[in-house]
């Protein structure tokens, strides 16, 4: 089992130790809480400034309304902060790894934005480019906060 740290910017180094495990787990469940609540939010202001310059096509179903970007924005935030704090704990390298893990999942998710919604009734190149930017979104507040705010400790 490997211990971590939070960042010193957000508490004192609480390292995953025996006896401080619980504390560290607690701090960890906040900042992921944090995390998901952060990408909804980021997630939901794109989509309310990308309606005021795109206007989006009311037969466009996938941005129809921002609770869809909300629902699909939290389900990826709570399985990262899970895969996270799994790799937190079984991997020596989670920061590395997350990020490779990320990236893969970014493109993947990118994959049906550019091969099937174009094809859905009253999609445009801009709506695409606004659902993409919401993956690149999330992405980016996710794995940002979590890589910032929750590293490796340097004590094994």
């Amino acid at each position: 089992m490997s211990s971590f740290v939070i960042s010193e910017s957000v508490a004192p180094s609480i390292a995953a130790a025996p006896s401080e495990s619980r504390e560290a787990k607690h701090e960890y469940a906040h900042i992921g809480a944090l995390t998901v609540l952060a990408a909804v939010l980021a997630n939901v202001l794109v989509y309310f400034l990308g309606d005021l310059v795109i206007r989006y096509d009311p037969e466009f179903l996938v941005l129809g309304n921002a609770s869809g970007v909300a629902i699909f924005t939290f389900t990826a935030a709570v399985v990262a902060v899970l895969v996270y704090a799994g790799l937190l704990r079984y991997t020596a390298n989670p920061v590395r790894n997350f990020g490779i893990i990320s990236a893969i999942v970014f493109v993947v998710t990118a994959i049906p934005d550019i091969t099937y919604i174009p094809s859905q009734p009253g999609a445009s190149n801009a709506q695409t480019a606004l659902l993409l930017l919401t993956h690149l979104t999330a992405a980016g507040v996710i794995v940002g906060m979590l890589t910032t705010l929750v590293r490796p400790s340097q004590a094994r």
